[in-house]
């Protein structure tokens, strides 16, 4: 069964970091585009992160590049999101998916499968 579990989420001052990871089983990760996305209550969901099967080139929305790093471990079979520099406008539940095609773009979650059941993050003072 293909399944993705989303960890590391919490609370955090303005400022802090956290690392959030997301575990595949049922499948091998690094055969697969996976994205990170996040939903604020009463916003839709929106793209943060995408990192490729391929060449591992990596894409972020612009409200946290330079902030936030994807990265994949594949002997562990985990994708990371890095997050630093954290902001109360990043509170979320944060959510991993795989990519169901090669050109997969964060602006449309539809292009994804497989998600998670998503980790709060919360950054509040």
């Amino acid at each position: 069964q293909v399944q993705l579990a989303e960890s590391g989420g919490g609370l955090v001052q303005p400022g802090g970091s956290l690392r959030l990871s997301c575990a595949a089983s049922g499948f091998t990760l690094d055969y697969y585009g996976i994205g990170w996305f996040r939903q604020a209550p009463g916003k839709e969901r929106e793209g943060v992160s995408l990192i490729s099967s391929s060449d591992g080139t990596t894409y972020y929305a612009d409200s946290v590049k330079g902030r936030f790093t994807i990265s994949r471990d594949n002997a562990k079979n985990t994708v990371y999101l890095q997050m630093n520099s954290l902001k109360p406008e990043d509170t979320a539940v944060y959510y991993c998916a795989t990519a169901l095609y090669s050109d997969a773009s964060l602006n449309d979650p539809a292009d994804f499968g497989s998600w998670g059941q998503g980790t709060q993050v919360t950054v509040s003072s």
